[in-house]
């Protein structure tokens, strides 16, 4: 449940520093190489689902994007990134469960990484889904980052939904088109290596 999600991450983000944590990484570079590739310019509005407390918003900022706003459940977690960042009316941050939230505006890039995989019941698939496909534009880009078939089966102490491209394809359904994936060994502060997948889906008319 959403309040249940809620209170777990603000226990994490309230009880671990940043770099105490398994997805913890120094330099979002493989988000930015993903982003550009998905053909994001300065001027897109992108939105980092799950964002917490990660540097991606920092670094988007610093590079001059204009709008960037990041959705996260923990409060927690928004604070310790809203405190790190200089005050900028650049950036919007949401305090919501993807799954419950309600879009006010659209955006040209939906980025999410290692958010979408700790929803493991259909119906929170299938309400990430419905708000996703609300958010984005027409032609509209996905990034969707999650533990590949071989990665963790948990995380954080919670089960997760392990993916590829193919299960992430039925799941977002003949709304969206794959446009590409990779592979990606992610190392955790204490030295593991964990076996993710991203894929980039566009918003079909």
């Amino acid at each position: 449940m959403p309040t249940e999600r809620t209170s777990h991450w603000d226990s994490v983000y309230s009880t671990k520093g940043e770099n105490e944590v398994s997805w913890f990484e120094v330099s979002p570079e493989l988000s930015m190489a993903l982003l550009a590739e998905a053909g994001a310019t300065p001027a897109s509005a992108i939105i980092d689902i799950g964002g917490g407390a990660s540097r991606l918003v920092d670094t988007l900022i610093a590079a001059g994007q204009a709008h960037v706003s990041v959705l996260d459940l923990s409060a927690s977690a928004l604070d310790l990134a809203r405190t790190r960042m200089p005050a900028t009316d650049r950036v919007e941050w949401i305090m919501s469960d993807v799954t419950t939230w309600h879009p006010t505006r659209v955006y040209d890039i939906w980025h999410d990484r290692a958010a979408f995989h700790f929803l493991t019941a259909q119906a929170d698939q299938k309400k990430y889904t419905e708000v996703m496909t609300q958010a984005l534009a027409e032609g509209g880009k996905a990034v969707i980052g999650t533990f590949a078939p071989d990665g963790p089966e948990k995380c954080s102490g919670l089960e997760i939904a392990r993916h590829d491209a193919g299960s992430l394809q039925a799941i977002f359904g003949t709304g969206f088109k794959l446009l590409a994936t990779r592979r990606h060994d992610h190392t955790t502060p204490w030295g593991t290596v964990q076996k993710f997948q991203f894929s980039t889906f566009a918003k079909l008319g």
